[in-house]
């Protein structure tokens, strides 16, 4: 293990436990609730921070992602493409994340975060310098994106812990 590896990996132990503060004790009725029709409910952003970490870490990583490999797409039934992460989801694709339980998003949750925390104890320090996206200007190495995904995760769970808030409000 390496420090930047001992880094990442407590970056995503955090996103983990946030994510369970954030549902655990809410039923599936509660996740799905919106502030307004055009705003995320705890639910659809658990499930895409959850999805795009998937996504991009089983891409880093050379591996089948979690949602397809082990069946998370059969058991959340959603009727989008396996392939989808939630970006670009309209309104009507939020609120097909309605009757999800906590169970559910934890337990996909968990198991995209074990997958991660193993492929991270495979690099080393000089593995984060490379480069694997040319197309951006300058080029993204594999620690800048993995700083992307813990950044966005942060901010979607985050989000996820105000709505928390504003349900339980007095």
């Amino acid at each position: 293990m390496t420090a930047s590896g001992d880094l990442l990996i407590d970056a995503f132990g955090r996103i983990r436990e946030t994510v369970h503060e954030v549902v655990d004790g809410l039923s599936p009725d509660e996740l799905a609730v919106r502030i307004d029709h055009g705003a995320n409910s705890v639910a659809w952003l658990v499930w895409h921070l959850t999805r795009v970490q998937d996504d991009h870490v089983s891409d880093l990583a050379g591996t089948e992602q979690a949602w397809t490999g082990q069946d998370w797409v059969s058991r959340f039934g959603l009727p989008f493409s396996p392939g989808a992460t939630g970006y670009g989801h309209s309104p009507k694709n939020v609120a097909a994340l309605g009757g999800v339980s906590a169970e559910l998003l934890t337990g996909y949750h968990d198991a995209v975060h074990d997958s991660t925390v193993g492929y991270l104890d495979t690099l080393r320090d000089a593995d984060y310098e490379r480069v694997i996206d040319e197309t951006w200007s300058p080029p993204v190495t594999l620690g800048v994106r993995l700083v992307s995904v813990v950044s966005d995760d942060l901010q979607h769970v985050g989000q996820a812990a105000f709505v928390r808030g504003w349900l339980e409000r007095p």
